[in-house]
Parts: structure tokens; C-alpha cells; sequence
């Protein structure tokens, strides 16, 4: 699975953060990005539930 964050889309909420702190993090601009495109098999129920959280569907996730 590949994860990444539209940043014309995030606003920041932290949403993504706080269910999948392993992937997602915010960069100096307090935008979210995934730490690594790549999502780890322990991570992506995790992922999936942030991608479902974000109220700008700005997560895009490729199975």
C-alpha cells in the first residue's frame, strides 16, 4: 500500500496525526505528509482510518 498527502487539499487538522503518528506528520508549514510513501502492513488499517477522517479527503491511498 502507498500513501500520500494532497497539499493543495490538507489544511492541517492534525486528524492524520493523531490516528497514525507512525505515517503522517506535519511539516513547517503545519501541513500533514506521510514520512514515507511506502506503508508498512502494521500501519494500514491505521492508514485507512486517516484517510476516512480527513474532512478534505486530501489522503490518498493506492492498494
Amino acid at each position: 500500500m502507498k500513501v500520500k498527502v494532497n497539499q493543495d487539499a490538507c489544511i492541517g487538522c492534525g486528524a492524520c496525526t493523531a490516528i497514525a503518528e507512525e505515517v503522517f506528520e506535519l511539516n513547517d508549514e503545519g501541513l500533514s505528509h506521510a514520512k514515507k510513501e511506502e506503508v508498512q502492513e502494521e500501519n494500514q488499517e491505521q492508514v485507512k482510518e486517516a484517510a476516512d477522517s480527513c474532512p478534505t479527503g486530501a489522503i490518498e491511498v493506492e492498494e
